[in-house]
């Protein structure tokens, strides 16, 4: 059996080597956030989904962007689709779980929209047809995947791949992509 401290450094040393692997998605970090900021400023708003924790992290990026990050300024409009459990489960029950989140994408989202799709493995099918329907209703997509991207991959205009086995570390990976987004679009949107 390993010991705690075995746990702890090992784990501690998986999140530094896949937190190291995001440099390698600087350029379409940028790109995402040009879409976020183009979008805001613009009046369009944000959609988020995830299942489980990916659920969690759209919920805080959401947050971020209609309350704050850092910085005191106005909030812009983000919405999670992951929360609301009659809306989903009534979805899930007349609908099938597939259409969770386009159903959701059909009725909030509107051209120049922006969906962020979370999906560790890549393969997650509700995730994937929410995809489809902000395409076919022309919002902008941008997704965050694990491992080598999964089914999802291409599907988006933009994709963030953390490379990796781990569910945890990609999980962790993402939250910090979110957060340097966040960071990002806090210093170009307007206070006001």
């Amino acid at each position: 059996m390993r010991s705690s401290s075995e746990i702890l450094k090992s784990a501690i040393a998986s999140a530094n080597q896949t937190l190291q692997s995001v440099a390698v998605l600087e350029s379409q970090i940028t790109k995402a956030a040009d879409l976020i900021v183009d979008g805001l400023t613009s009046g369009k708003k944000v959609l988020a989904c995830g299942n489980g924790g990916s659920a969690a992290d759209a919920a805080d990026f959401c947050t971020e962007l209609a309350c704050r990050f850092v910085e005191d300024r106005r909030p812009y409009p983000a919405l999670n689709l992951s929360q609301g459990g009659s809306l989903i489960t009534a979805t899930g029950n007349d609908y099938g779980f597939e259409e969770t989140f386009a159903r959701q994408v059909r009725a909030f989202g509107n051209a120049g929209d922006v969906l962020i799709a979370i999906t560790t493995s890549g393969k997650s099918k509700n995730v994937r047809r929410a995809i489809e329907e902000a395409q076919a209703g022309k919002l902008r997509t941008i997704s965050l995947l694990g491992r080598d991207g999964g089914s999802a991959a291409g599907m988006a205009d933009v994709d963030l791949i953390v490379k990796g086995d781990s569910t945890a570390r990609i999980q962790e990976a993402h939250k910090f992509i979110l957060h340097v987004i966040c960071e990002i679009c806090e210093t170009r949107l307007p206070r006001k």
